[in-house]
């Protein structure tokens, strides 16, 4: 049986946050409908910190006056999860993902997405695991790649967030996921150098969703 096919679009190094949410909206209404197929969005974001929902705001650990003063936007979004940072360095993948019946376990999605960057670190020879009770892909107690999504009647958004370069230094402002008792890595803090970590992120979520994956241009929202 053939795989489903998911188009596979790069959006550039220094995507809005508010434009990329935009998109993700725009497209989740359009696969609701069947009047496109899943979407993989490819990116990197300006440095941003992401607020889920308002508990999650007490893990903020800076005014947001002060954050916008550093060039760092503090977002509410839609998605699931809690506080995370965005910004250069760091890969994110949003698919857009319509869940056929035998696909709608959220957390077997949750699954599917940690594995892409499990196997992600492999390629690398770098050792990562999932840590019970918590989401993510870790390397010790140490998370390199993040999660959080959202559903809407089945078709999934968000995704995952993978340290490739990020500047770390910018998750002092937060708690992590709300995990004040666990750090956060990198490759390249692991001394890794993540040149095409991208190609590898990409044919890692797609196989784990068991999606076929056809590279398209970039479409203006």
């Amino acid at each position: 049986m053939s795989l489903r096919e998911i188009q596979v679009q790069h959006l550039g190094l220094d995507v809005d946050y508010d434009d990329a949410l935009q998109r993700q909206d725009v497209l989740v209404r359009q696969r609701q409908a069947d009047e496109i197929n899943d979407q993989l969005l490819v990116l990197q974001h300006r440095a941003v910190i992401t607020i889920p929902r308002d508990r999650a705001a007490q893990h903020l650990l800076i005014a947001e006056e002060e954050a916008e003063r550093r060039g760092i936007q503090v977002r509410r979004t839609n998605r699931g999860g809690d506080i995370t940072y965005h910004g250069p360095g760091q890969w994110v993948l949003y698919p857009i993902v319509k869940l056929h019946h035998e696909e709608r376990d959220v957390r077997r999605y949750v699954y599917h997405l940690e594995q892409a960057m499990i196997d992600t670190c492999a390629q690398f020879g770098l050792s990562a695991s999932r840590k019970e009770g918590l989401t993510g892909c870790w390397v010790g107690e140490e998370k390199i790649g993040a999660i959080g999504v959202r559903f809407s009647r089945w078709v999934a958004s968000h995704g995952i967030a993978f340290n490739a370069s990020t500047n770390l230094e910018h998750f002092r402002f937060i708690v992590p996921c709300g995990i004040a008792s666990k750090g956060v890595c990198s490759m390249e803090s692991l001394g890794l150098h993540p040149s095409k970590v991208v190609e590898d992120l990409v044919s890692a979520v797609t196989r784990a969703l068991g999606r076929q994956a056809v590279e398209v241009p970039c479409v203006s929202s």
